[in-house]
């Protein structure tokens, strides 16, 4: 059975709370769960795991300062063969670089031939539901898709 790293990207807080928030559901269901809200590329398994990347975009198209280190060494990094993940991303529709980061990360893992497991989750802050609300729902077919119950 695969465990989950939860690895968030997250400037104002509201994609940490969203990472959390998923991490109390899976270990609520007996999943092995790490939130890693200062992600460092060589403390993260890449093993038996699944990386679920939670990320809002920060100015213009930006990554969250928190997540720049994981992504410089994830840039240095040739090969992520085997490596399996999804993508959660926060936004602000009323931006051009709506979810950039997210496309992005996503994008850079794919280059690396890591393998993802989920079509990218992309909330919209401006939303009525909160963006927590509509992670936790999206969770169990995510779950299932990934084999984790």
């Amino acid at each position: 059975m695969y465990s989950v790293n939860i690895i968030i990207g997250s400037q104002m807080g509201s994609a940490e709370y969203v990472g959390e928030q998923l991490a109390e559901q899976l270990i609520s269901q007996g999943i092995t769960t790490e939130v890693h809200d200062q992600p460092n590329f060589s403390d993260i398994s890449k093993d038996n795991t699944i990386w679920l990347l939670c990320t809002s975009t920060y100015g213009a198209g930006d990554y969250p300062e928190n997540l720049l280190p994981f992504i410089a060494d994830l840039n240095q990094v040739d090969d992520l063969k085997g490596l399996k993940f999804s993508v959660i991303g926060l936004g602000d529709t009323s931006y051009d670089t709506y979810n950039l980061a997210g496309r992005n990360l996503e994008q850079l893992l794919l280059s690396k031939g890591a393998v993802c497991t989920a079509p990218r989750l992309e909330l919209n802050i401006l939303d009525e539901a909160l963006p927590e609300d509509t992670a936790l729902a999206w969770l169990p077919q995510w779950i299932a898709l990934n084999k984790l119950d």
